[in-house]
């Protein structure tokens, strides 16, 4: 298999993304930009608004209704899969703007991640 020991690429619409490895995350550790494990990120995020987020970035629900694409295995397709950052920030979706790092919401993603894979 091509690309980095240890990775898997995936199929349509990956963008040319691999798995994330698990890693421990620690719900009770402070939520900063060196311990985020962009949790949030393999959340439905519908598109109520326009904040111009790329086309490529962009699907269609079972509804008709425009989400952020997500790769096969559940990550936004905007996830830089190395930084762990969003490759569309400045244009990311109003709900990504307001799900904000550290707030409970967050704190409950975590936990439910880090219990995800036991």
């Amino acid at each position: 298999m091509a690309g980095n020991p240890g990775s898997q690429t995936l199929g349509r619409n990956a963008l040319n993304a691999t798995l994330i490895p698990v890693a421990e995350i620690h719900s009770e550790t402070e939520v900063t930009c060196s311990t985020c494990a962009a949790c949030c990120c393999q959340l439905e995020v519908m598109l109520i608004t326009d904040t111009g987020v790329p086309e490529r970035y962009i699907d269609t629900d079972e509804w008709g209704g425009e989400v952020m694409l997500r790769l096969d295995d559940g990550w936004c397709a905007a996830l830089d899969r190395n930084t762990m950052m969003c490759t569309i920030y400045e244009k990311r979706p109003l709900i990504c703007r307001e799900f904000e790092a550290g707030a409970e919401d967050c704190l409950n993603e975590r936990k439910g991640i880090a219990t995800a894979y036991l």
